[in-house]
């Protein structure tokens, strides 16, 4: 009988679409609702909803090709130092490698048998130390650009959300409350699906993401009430 793994292989795709998506539905969600407490011109919240949602959308991109960036440029950094010390260190390396073997139950002469085996060939025993002592996999640089254009395009996605009915509305008023709606629902069912690709409560995670987009819009909206 065959045995097939279940696992879910996307999570960085679906953590970049969760980052972007999450910011792109709250922050223009909250800036619309806090013009709508502060002017009745639609035509202005939708000028200034749409540079949000573009410079957001930038910001975010950008931030998650720098992160990606900064991983590639560590990895490689740590690899360049494993290698010096393999050679320049070799005794030392052993005794980590065996120290890591024996954390997961190898006898001694286990462990001196698979030692002697990544001594013949350097880059396996370094592949060996980056994954077992450092907990580093070799990420690819596409994966940085990737990450930056999927969380852009989300955020792009979810800040369209709150910020439609507003081109559609008669008043800044009415746009509001169709915002408001629209908006709460969108954030539920992302929290939903969310937490159910992650493995989280399910209902918790919905209600949890669509109260935390809520009390964002509340605040900026009777802020800007209070101000104006």
């Amino acid at each position: 009988m065959s045995h097939k793994e279940e696992h879910f292989s996307g999570s960085d795709f679906l953590q970049d679409v969760a980052i972007g998506m999450a910011d792109g539905l709250t922050v223009p969600f909250a800036l619309a609702a806090g013009l709508s407490g502060a002017v009745s011109s639609n035509g202005i919240i939708i000028t200034a909803g749409l540079a949000e949602i573009i410079a957001g959308s930038i910001a975010m991109g950008l931030g998650g090709y720098i992160a990606g960036k900064t991983e590639y440029d560590h990895f490689f950094s740590e690899q360049k130092r494993e290698y010096e010390e393999v050679e320049n260190v070799p005794q030392k390396e052993r005794e980590e490698v065996m120290e890591i073997l024996g954390e997961y139950g190898l006898s001694a002469k286990s462990q001196e048998i698979v030692v002697a085996e990544l001594e013949k060939d350097k880059d396996k025993w370094v592949e060996f130390m980056m994954r077992f002592e450092l907990g580093l996999e070799e990420p690819h640089l596409n994966a940085a650009r990737k990450s930056a254009i999927t969380i852009a395009l989300s955020y792009v996605a979810g800040g369209f959300i709150p910020l439609g009915p507003y081109f559609f509305a008669s008043n800044s008023e009415d746009g509001l409350y169709a915002s408001i709606i629209i908006t709460l629902i969108a954030l539920f069912i992302f929290g939903f699906f969310k937490s159910k690709a992650t493995g989280q409560s399910t209902w918790a995670g919905a209600f949890k993401t669509m109260f935390i987009g809520a009390l964002a819009a509340g605040a900026a909206f009777f802020i800007a009430r209070l101000i104006s």
